[in-house]
């Protein structure tokens, strides 16, 4: 039997050097949807061989609905991608299938090194990973000795293991304002919109790496801005990875988790949404009634007005979970010492959160006790 040949499709994606803003392209598998039978078919397949494995499916917001579906169905989770890590070193299952792309995969391994991780495609990345290779960022990091170098989720083990602390994009913005009242400066990596985000709320001295996620990255700030008037009692809900003018005329800033939770209780029945528009799928249900508009990417001569789904993300579908539940291929593996520094890092921000909740004592409004509930969800 011939092997099917997926198609390939380059991206172009911010690459900085020698302190320089270049670019670089990267490529993605454009893989095809099942039909309907095939797709029922694949669905009841997984839901047996995790049976069968003894497996957990955690999944992404990013990822298709259908894996979304089936990680809930079948005792998993669809959540950010440090809590689908969480997650996972928490359940008994020994295999852990991740449904999302290579960083997470490599997450959940260092929180539990002793489970096997499998992932769908080892090829999925990320152009915020891509972006940072780990040599360059150690020597950048050398050239600057006296800050303390902060990091975002969406890196690989490696950056982690250099870094002093990881943070996601729901407490990064308080780990820096915490590190800034100690009088540290600080070096951070490798999304260059959502450090801009943090350094202009906390006024800490910040150097940044000027990456960028290729999704985010696209939100036009006139076009939302005319989108609006289209649509004037809509709110904007906004993922701080966007630049600036798209942040600035949002109504809600946050992570996914935070998007969602503010679609669900801001009182207004028409949002637009600029983040991957994968995370639509979870809105519809947590929010139902409500209307969910994508931000726009382009502009009206545009053959897509709104493009925003990571293609990495596209790479999860249900043949290549099947099969990977089917052959026990595409484990994800970490150095255990390389693991082991960048769980340091990890770590630090996890007990930051704990420490933070347990300062919070409920107060009778429940307004004034979002520390306690906030989560700490990267993307």
């Amino acid at each position: 039997m011939n092997a099917v040949t997926v198609p390939i499709k380059t991206y172009e994606y911010d690459r900085p050097q020698a302190g320089m803003a270049c670019t670089a392209e990267a490529w993605a598998k454009v893989p095809s949807a099942p039909e309907m039978a095939e797709r029922a078919e694949l669905k009841e397949r997984i839901r047996r061989l995790l049976k069968e494995k003894g497996a957990v499916l955690v999944a992404h917001y990013y990822v298709d609905a259908d894996l979304q579906d089936l990680a809930e169905e079948t005792g998993g989770c669809v959540s950010d991608s440090l809590e689908m890590a969480r997650f996972g070193r928490d359940h008994p299952a020994q295999t852990l299938v991740v449904a999302g792309v290579r960083f997470m995969g490599e997450t959940a391994k260092i929180l539990s090194p002793e489970k096997t991780i499998l992932m769908p495609d080892l090829d999925a990345t990320c152009s915020l990973d891509l972006g940072c290779p780990a040599d360059e960022f150690a020597a950048f990091c050398d050239q600057h000795p006296d800050r303390t170098v902060v990091v975002y989720a969406n890196t690989s083990a490696a950056v982690k293991a250099r870094a002093d602390w990881m943070v996601t994009s729901s407490i990064g913005l308080d780990i820096v304002a915490e590190l800034h009242a100690q009088g540290k400066k600080i070096l951070w990596a490798p999304d260059r919109h959502l450090g801009s985000y943090i350094q202009a709320k906390t006024g800490a001295d910040m150097l940044l790496w000027q990456g960028s996620c290729l999704v985010h990255d696209e939100f036009k700030g006139i076009e939302l801005d005319l989108l609006k008037a289209e649509y004037p009692n809509a709110k904007v809900l906004v993922h701080p990875e966007s630049p600036a003018n798209v942040v600035a005329q949002a109504d809600a800033v946050g992570s996914t988790t935070q998007l969602i939770n503010a679609a669900q209780t801001m009182d207004a029945t028409h949002f637009i949404v600029a983040t991957d528009n994968g995370i639509l799928h979870k809105m519809r249900i947590a929010a139902p009634g409500k209307t969910f508009i994508e931000a726009p990417t382009a502009g009206n001569s545009a053959t897509c007005k709104s493009c925003a789904h990571c293609p990495w993300m596209a790479m999860n579908g249900l043949r290549n979970l099947a099969e990977v539940l089917e052959s026990g291929a595409n484990q994800i593996h970490v150095d255990p010492a390389v693991g082991l520094q960048a769980k340091r890092a990890i770590d630090r921000m996890l007990d930051f959160a704990a420490a933070r909740r347990a300062k919070a004592l409920p107060t009778g409004k429940l307004e004034n006790n979002a520390p306690m509930f906030s989560g700490v969800g990267p993307a």
